[in-house]
């Protein structure tokens, strides 16, 4: 057990992101009584996340590198904001140690794991070797000069990596080494670090991941798991909680939960974080890595759950222990889908412009729940009556669109039905391509892989909704 700090409360948070998840810790940190604070981009001076916080500072310049993953800038903005607290979102900083440690340097709170964490897990290669030495169930790494015929596919990754970013699948032997040397220079573009591995490839495996919670109390909570194998890119784009292939296999959910708890706890883990793993049909699973941060898709282990995972983090952070020795236990299921402003069609191209309208019907909350049947909507754009300007800067992620429902079969219906009927106008998306996904009846079944796009035919599930002869009669009318 570590030793528990003593309560700091937390009156004021920055959060060092933008979009739909600052708007996400907003809401959280408003209705437990804090100030909030922004930072923005020129780029994002109108944006929702701006102009809602209480108080907003300027990060000059337009991309990431001048902006968002300027640590001093946005540690000075707390500074002169006078917060006393960083909440990091996802993506940019978030998983960056030195970051962490410079805002505990600085004298404010980190909503976040320790540095020590985050260092450990920061390195896929390192990470593996502390999960296999705790017992972890690990895919066997591979040396390249050892890789032979009847090993492959292999699946070289960037150890620094994510979003799908450094990753290559390897099927012949005459171009691994070409691939490595692709993974590498990709890796260090977009990490500084171009350590690669190769591991085996599970060429249909099923993404399963635990959603931790952590006190510095000695509570570890596995409070949830949820299923993310429909992806394009290696990149997720449906998630649902629970897991169907997990709720099938007899004695699989235990397993998972004791893995992931082992995971965190052999790291002197605290805050929200995420177990990933690759399962197998038969409900064998291997460790993939560990997310020191909130997730994109938190959203449904908070609706099966009841629990407000942001709030916990901020407890958590300020000292807090958890409420009981154990989480609540999950209800009913939930989906959800993510919006993105690109064409499946088109190699997932991702567009720029002005979207006119993002009306989804039957949403009955934001940032929240739902604690009933319903629909869900996390987005951090709002068109109004000059619409709502995409630009080329960021991830074109326009909305997380999340059903929750009491059954699988009515949770998935209700996501398909919203979706179909939500006016997007302005933009190519990849909607059509949600709800084909959604209404195929091997993903109703929940027959699900990482391979499923390829394996149904991606161009064909991103074709419009509306055939041709319904376009006609439209454009007649």
């Amino acid at each position: 057990m570590q030793n528990s700090p003593t309560p700091a409360p937390i009156t004021s948070v920055l959060v060092a992101n933008r979009g739909e998840i600052a708007r996400r810790v907003h809401r959280t940190a408003r209705a437990l009584g804090m100030t909030t604070v922004a930072v923005y981009s020129d780029a994002d001076a109108e944006a929702p996340h701006t102009r809602e916080a209480d108080a907003a500072v300027r990060l000059p310049g337009n991309t990431p590198g001048e902006t968002y993953l300027r640590g001093d800038l946005v540690i000075a903005a707390a500074t002169a904001a006078g917060a006393d607290a960083i909440h990091p979102g996802y993506g940019f900083l978030s998983e960056n140690a030195g970051f962490a440690r410079d805002v505990i340097d600085a004298g404010l709170t980190w909503v976040g794991p320790p540095v020590a964490a985050i260092e450990a897990m920061g390195s896929k290669i390192e990470a593996k070797k502390m999960m296999g030495e705790a017992g972890v169930p690990m895919l066997t790494d591979l040396e390249p000069a050892d890789v032979t015929e009847d090993m492959l596919p292999v699946l070289v990754k960037a150890s620094a990596g994510g979003g799908g970013r450094g990753m290559r699948v390897v099927r012949t032997l005459d171009s691994l080494h070409d691939e490595i040397a692709n993974a590498q220079r990709e890796a260090k573009s977009a990490f500084g670090d171009d350590a690669v591995f190769c591991e085996r490839y599970l060429e249909r495996g099923r993404h399963i991941e635990v959603q931790i919670m952590a006190d510095s109390h000695g509570t570890v909570w596995a409070v949830g798991e949820r299923e993310c194998s429909i992806q394009r890119r290696h990149q997720k784009v449906i998630e649902e909680a629970p897991s169907p292939l997990v709720e099938r296999t007899p004695g699989m959910r235990e397993k998972l939960y004791s893995a992931a708890r082992d995971a965190a706890s052999a790291i002197g883990y605290t805050g929200a974080g995420t177990v990933e793993f690759l399962a197998t049909d038969d409900g064998e699973f291997f460790f993939l890595e560990m997310n020191t941060r909130l997730q994109v898709e938190h959203p449904v282990t908070e609706a099966t759950t009841g629990l407000d995972l942001v709030a916990l983090q901020l407890d958590v952070a300020a000292g807090l222990p958890l409420p009981s020795a154990t989480p609540p236990v999950a209800r009913g299921w939930s989906f959800e889908a993510r919006l993105y402003a690109e064409d499946p069609a088109n190699d997932y191209t991702p567009g720029s412009g002005t979207l006119w309208a993002l009306d989804v019907p039957g949403v009955c909350s934001t940032f929240e729940g739902p604690h009933l049947p319903g629909i869900r909507l996390d987005s951090g754009v709002e068109p109004g009556a000059d619409g709502a300007l995409i630009g080329v800067h960021y991830d074109p992620m326009l909305a997380k669109v999340i059903s929750y429902g009491r059954t699988r079969s009515e949770a998935c219906a209700s996501l398909a039905g919203a979706l179909t009927r939500a006016k997007v106008h302005g933009l190519t998306t990849n909607r059509a391509q949600l709800v084909r996904v959604l209404r195929h009846p091997e993903f109703i079944a929940g027959n699900l892989s990482t391979a499923f796009l390829d394996d149904h035919g991606a161009e064909a599930l991103a074709a419009p909704l509306a055939g041709a002869e319904a376009a006609a009669i439209s454009a007649l009318a």
